[in-house]
């Protein structure tokens, strides 16, 4: 049925009004709502599992062998190790911050039980949700390595540099990196652009430099004093104070879009000696990397971020500009073909059609003279025209 003018130039408002809203929200949707998107998210709950690399040097000191037996202390070798990460989010978190706690634990698999236990320690850190840095607050985070019949004993620490996220559209350059290890950040250089099962990732390698842990924390481990024949470098027990250093080369795979680390690994040396140039005993050398399970859990939370940021980003700002313009085009050519008045031709209201004027009628004639034939005419329309002459002079 067809509109009538004033629903027509109706209608065209509604879609014009409509289009526009559309194109507006096209156009600031990428950069409104993908800003409120584009942050790690407040239920993240990662579970991170590494392990020794077959065939590489895996050594890991014998502990007992320090305080036990004769003999210089033991280092075994080929030792399976399995380092384990357990990501939550905690208090305080809002819009724009979040809080990472981090349980991370280091094993050895061949021994059972608690002697199997090399480290263990708990990382707490307040971050930005969108760069991954650490906030300005002093102290913004706090390091446990020991514990007692409490639980562990968190011990504020200054975080400076990325942990364990990257920035939201990482790029290609150098970014600081924080080592718990040694509690300050080392810079993680940009290696290359590669791709882990078709993923596009950014590799960053950042080196920690050989660190006293004695410095960092005066734990009795990190510095002991044992007989020369113990140490293994001498054949008497005179008293040698040997330090235990630390150094590492950690290397990182990052998916861009959302700063998501998908693969992660170490090499790492712990040793001890009387400088730091020179390795004396060893105490842990291995390199341990993300397993494969690790790396496709990363990757599927990765994708399932960019697929958010690619809706928000691309595909509804492009559905809405393109419904924008159909609207506003539709809108505008309703409103044109529907600008002028009723045609003429078109049917009176009760649907109608209108009559048809009658032809125009010829004078009326009479057979009167002249002189007294009626000067007036027959209006046109009125009537219809005479059939038939009469003479009124007639007689019967």
């Amino acid at each position: 049925m067809a509109l009538s003018a004033g629903t027509r130039r109706t209608v065209a408002c509604v879609l014009v009004g409509l289009g526009a809203a559309l194109l507006v929200a096209a156009l600031m949707i990428p950069t409104y709502t993908v800003s409120k998107v584009a942050k790690t998210p407040l239920d993240l709950e990662i579970t991170t599992i590494a392990e020794n690399q077959p065939g590489e040097e895996s050594l890991v000191l014998d502990s007992k062998s320090l305080t036990t037996g004769d003999g210089p202390a033991v280092v075994n070798k080929d030792v399976p190790l399995i380092s384990q990460r357990f990501v939550t989010v905690e208090e305080p978190s809002d819009a724009d911050e979040m809080t990472l706690q981090a349980g991370q634990t280091l094993r050895r698999t061949d021994v059972q039980g608690d002697t199997g236990l090399l480290s263990a320690m708990v990382d707490r850190v307040t971050i930005s949700r969108t760069t991954g840095e650490p906030v300005a607050a002093d102290p913004n985070g706090s390091i446990a390595v020991t514990v007692d019949k409490n639980g562990s004993v968190m011990e504020p620490v200054q975080h400076t540099g990325l942990g364990y996220r990257f920035p939201i559209g990482t790029e290609k350059k150098t970014y600081p990196y924080f080592d718990i290890n040694v509690r300050k950040s080392f810079d993680a250089n940009f290696i290359e652009e590669t791709e882990i099962n078709s993923t596009k990732v950014y590799r960053f390698q950042m080196i920690a430099p050989v660190t006293s842990t004695w410095d960092v924390v005066q734990s009795p481990t990190n510095r002991l004093t044992l007989p020369a024949n113990k140490w293994g470098v001498g054949d008497d027990d005179t008293p040698v104070t040997m330090t235990r250093y630390y150094t590492n080369v950690r290397d990182l795979w990052v998916e861009p879009q959302t700063g998501t680390v998908v693969k992660g690994g170490e090499s790492i040396h712990l040793f001890y000696a009387r400088t730091a140039d020179k390795p004396e005993v060893t105490a842990l050398k291995s390199h341990i990397v993300f397993d494969e399970a690790t790396i496709e859990s990363q990757l599927a939370i990765a994708k399932e971020n960019t697929d958010k940021l690619s809706l928000f980003g691309r595909i509804v700002p492009i559905v809405f500009g393109i419904l924008g313009v159909i609207a506003l085009l539709a809108g505008l050519f309703l409103g044109l073909r529907g600008g002028g008045g009723t045609p003429a031709h078109a049917s009176p209201r009760g649907g109608r059609p209108a009559p048809t004027p009658a032809p125009e009628p010829e004078t009326a004639a009479s057979s009167w003279d002249d002189d007294d034939a009626p000067t007036t005419q027959f209006p046109r329309g009125d009537y219809d025209g005479p059939t038939e002459q009469i003479d009124t002079n007639k007689r019967p």
